[in-house]
């Protein structure tokens, strides 16, 4: 497949993730006003950009660990993978639910292995799944404790000091953790083992101009539909997301950024009282996030046949 028609691809993947997750990252803090939208943009920009210089650990479960994605059929099996996640998370965000593009892409690009004869570990993939399924119940987890601290030490412009951190920490644990699926599929069309400056700042870029254009929905879905968020809440999902996705970026298990704030969000409602969450909106997303992974599992698995047998 042409490396020019896959850094295309990579580049739509981007911008994609920047509409999905981008918009899921600023929202948790949106009724906090210590940090503007601009703002956010550009630091999570930064951390895309500098961050895996340092580590770029999930970049290569994506393109080393879950299957032998190696040379033209590598290639092949890559672009059918992103097309296909790209098809459901665009479907189901259209509809207004946001959904986890990291299982997409995990289910993708299994199906396409297979479909397309790459052998594929399935024990890292089990591995790989079983964290991220875990990440929303650990962020939730971790929530209860951070909303009782902030409860008693935060208020007014200390809270305002607790956001920044809280963002701050969110942001680095996405261009360490989640953000890295947008890296690993340029590193397979550029055909590179590490993460260049260059191409991770190109990257942040676009990435940073989908965040800008998905912002109003992912914020109204997750600070106003699933809880009844106060700036309180905002918070402490901020931390406890951070904190949980950096852990797993230490052993390498790619995690959804959205599944964690989302758990974060009804964590730190459920500390103050389980009517602040609206279990309603709450189980169309999970709903969504059961229905990803098979259903792009399949159907990369299908295209790949397909393309397979017009090639063959």
């Amino acid at each position: 497949m042409s490396s020019i028609a896959l850094t295309a691809l990579a580049g739509l993947f981007a911008v994609i993730s920047g509409i999905n997750d981008g918009g899921a990252l600023l929202a948790t803090g949106l009724k906090v006003p210590s940090i503007r939208p601009v703002t956010g943009v550009l630091m999570m920009m930064a951390a895309i950009a500098l961050v895996p210089s340092v580590a770029h650990r999930v970049a290569l479960t994506f393109t080393t660990r879950l299957a032998t994605m190696e040379g033209p059929d590598g290639q092949v099996a890559m672009a059918v993978a992103v097309l296909s996640a790209l098809a459901v998370v665009m479907f189901l965000s259209n509809r207004g639910r946001p959904t986890s593009l990291t299982l997409a892409i995990v289910g993708a690009l299994t199906g396409a292995d297979l479909g397309w004869g790459v052998p594929v570990s399935y024990g890292n993939v089990l591995f790989v799944l079983g964290v991220a399924l875990a990440a929303p119940f650990v962020g939730a987890l971790l929530a209860v404790p951070v909303s009782l601290l902030l409860a008693r030490l935060a208020y007014g412009r200390t809270l305002r000091q607790w956001h920044r951190a809280g963002f701050v920490l969110q942001c680095l644990a996405y261009a360490a953790n989640d953000g890295q699926k947008m890296l690993a599929v340029f590193m397979l069309s550029l055909g590179l083992s590490g993460a260049p400056l260059s191409t991770c700042v190109a990257m942040a870029g676009l990435f940073g101009a989908g965040a800008v254009y998905g912002l109003p929905r992912a914020g109204r879905l997750l600070s106003r539909e699933i809880i009844a968020s106060r700036p309180l809440h905002g918070v402490t999902a901020e931390l406890a997301t951070g904190t949980a996705v950096l852990g797993c970026a230490a052993i390498g298990a790619p995690v959804s950024m959205t599944q964690t704030i989302a758990g974060a969000l009804i964590g730190a409602g459920m500390a103050g009282s389980s009517g602040r969450v609206r279990w309603h909106a709450a189980m169309k997303i999970v709903l969504a996030w059961m229905l990803t992974l098979p259903v792009s599992g399949a159907l990369a698995a299908a295209a790949a046949l397909v393309v397979r047998g017009v090639i063959a």
